[in-house]
Order: structure tokens, then C-alpha cells, then sequence
């Protein structure tokens, strides 16, 4: 079959493993940001992991440890901001998001020789994805679903009310540096598949396309998954036969299947209506989920 010409070669089958690794890993953590309200976070480590790739890149280090070095500096740096200066959360990501983003675009252009390396920092180079990238991408994944296991029932109750969690024992605290850990983890994943501009997508899109359809937290997280991988390979394969980038081509795809989620779920609540069957127009119940 046509379709699955590109994916004979074996770069390509790589770049179709390690992005539903990733794919994986976003829609578990993706669906809690949704739910919690952190599309924000995700976007600024996403920016934020800039000064670390590129101080990585100039020193001959692997950009993905710079990255990652970079991201858990700003998490801990805005759990800093917010209890010494007493700002807001929002505050003090946008404060780091700009800081950060800007600290990165310093070290570039002070360098010449990141013509080509600044566009794999921002779109992600699937398409050059590793055997042992591969390997971190499946722990990473392993380390996000265990977390999220771990968690699921502070999650849940401080998605609720912190006070409610904090009552009943749950460390509502300790769960938000929980979650902000999993955000930071994902991102610095999903990093060499489609960038850190682009990673808010992955984040973001599948959960919400997923959300349209199931009425748990666990159903969304394997539907998101199930987006996700579709949406990666669907990229993959315009990519090869419409010579786009492939990270670009896999987050907008995801995009797409968002708002083709959307539409498709507006027509079936319609058609079901005109026939009279009752319709519970909410997109995610938490209260069916086991806390």
C-alpha cells in the first residue's frame, strides 16, 4: 500500500516509534493539563528549555540534557518566585517564560554556527530520532505513567479543591510539584520529535480531541494516546510525500484532528438530539474517575 511506503525506511520507522512514544507521554500529562488549566506551563518550559540547548550545542553536549537541565531550573525557579516574592502563578511563569526565551535568542545570535541547529531547537528533527532515543523516550513514558499512577487520586482531589485534598491527606502541594514535574518531563521528551515551539500541541491537542468522546480520565488518556499516534503518523506520511518538515507537519496534524474532534462531536450531539436522546454535553467527568 502507497501509504506505508515512507515507513519501510528505517529512519522513518524510527521517527513513527519514538513520536508514539511521545505521543504516549503527552496525552497522559496532556489530559491533566487540561484539566488543571496549565497550557501556559507547558508553553513556557517549552521556551524555556532554550538557553540550555543552546549552551549544550556550543559545549558539544546532547541538546536534550541541556534542555532538560534548563527546564528544571525555571520549575524550580517559579516555585521560587511565587513563595519569596509572593507573585501569582501566572506571574511568574510569564517573568521566566520571557527571561528564559530571551537569555536563549541572546546565545544564538552571539554564536555563528547555529543556522541550522536554531531550526532543529524550535521545530525538532524527527526524522534524525536514534535507536537510544528511542530508549529514553520509553523511559521517560515508563516514569510518566508510574508517576501519574502514584498521583491519580491527589490529582484528582486537588483538581477538585486543594482544601478538599489537603483534608483528606492528600498533599495538594506536593501533587501540583508532582504534575509540574510530569509537564517538565514531557516536554523535555517530546523536545527532539517536534521542538520547543511546537510541543504545546502534542500537549494540548489530542486530550482535547479525546475529550470530546469520554467521560474518564482514564478513557481520555488511551483515546488522546490513540490521537496522538494517528496524528504522528499521519505527519510522518504527509511529510514524505509533500516534502514538509515532519514536526511541523505532526503538530499541525494533531491540530487538525482537534478541531475535526470538535466538529464531529457537535454534528453527533446534534443528530442525537433531532432524535430525541438525551445528550450530557460535558466533556469529561472527574466524578467517574476512581479517586
Amino acid at each position: 500500500m502507497i501509504l506505508l511506503e515512507p515507513f519501510f525506511a528505517g529512519f522513518m520507522l524510527r521517527a513513527l516509534t519514538g513520536g508514539a512514544l511521545v505521543a504516549a507521554t503527552c496525552a497522559i500529562v496532556g489530559t491533566w493539563v487540561v484539566i488543571r488549566g496549565m497550557a501556559f506551563l507547558g508553553e513556557a518550559l517549552g521556551h524555556g528549555m532554550l538557553p540550555g540547548v543552546a549552551i549544550a550545542t556550543l559545549l558539544g553536549v546532547p541538546a536534550i540534557i541541556g534542555g532538560a537541565a534548563s527546564a528544571v531550573v525555571m520549575s524550580a525557579a517559579i516555585g521560587a518566585l511565587q513563595r519569596r516574592e509572593r507573585l501569582s502563578y501566572d506571574t511568574s511563569i510569564g517573568l521566566l517564560f520571557v527571561g528564559m526565551l530571551s537569555l536563549g535568542v541572546i546565545i544564538v545570535s552571539h554564536s555563528r554556527s547555529f543556522a541550522t541547529d536554531a531550526t532543529a531547537m524550535l521545530f525538532g528533527d524527527v526524522l534524525a530520532i536514534t535507536a537510544g532515543d528511542i530508549v529514553v523516550m520509553a523511559i521517560a513514558l515508563a516514569v510518566t505513567a508510574a508517576v501519574a499512577l502514584a498521583f491519580h487520586r491527589s490529582f484528582v482531589a486537588a483538581a477538585f479543591d486543594p482544601r478538599v485534598a489537603r483534608t483528606l491527606g492528600l498533599r495538594p502541594h506536593l501533587a501540583h510539584v508532582a504534575l509540574t514535574g510530569l509537564v517538565t518531563l514531557a516536554v523535555v521528551s517530546a523536545f527532539q520529535a517536534v521542538g520547543t515551539l511546537l510541543v504545546v500541541g502534542m500537549l494540548l491537542a489530542p486530550a482535547v480531541a479525546a475529550g470530546h468522546w469520554t467521560r474518564s480520565i482514564g478513557s481520555t488518556m488511551a483515546l488522546a494516546t490513540a490521537f496522538g499516534v494517528v496524528a504522528v503518523a499521519t505527519g510522518l506520511a504527509v511529510s514524505w510525500f509533500a516534502a514538509t518538515a515532519a514536526g511541523a507537519t505532526i503538530a499541525g496534524s494533531a491540530i487538525a484532528f482537534a478541531a475535526l474532534s470538535s466538529v464531529a462531536a457537535r454534528a453527533t450531539r446534534r443528530l442525537r438530539l433531532a432524535r430525541g436522546a438525551h445528550v450530557d454535553a460535558r466533556p469529561l467527568d472527574l466524578t467517574e474517575s476512581h479517586a
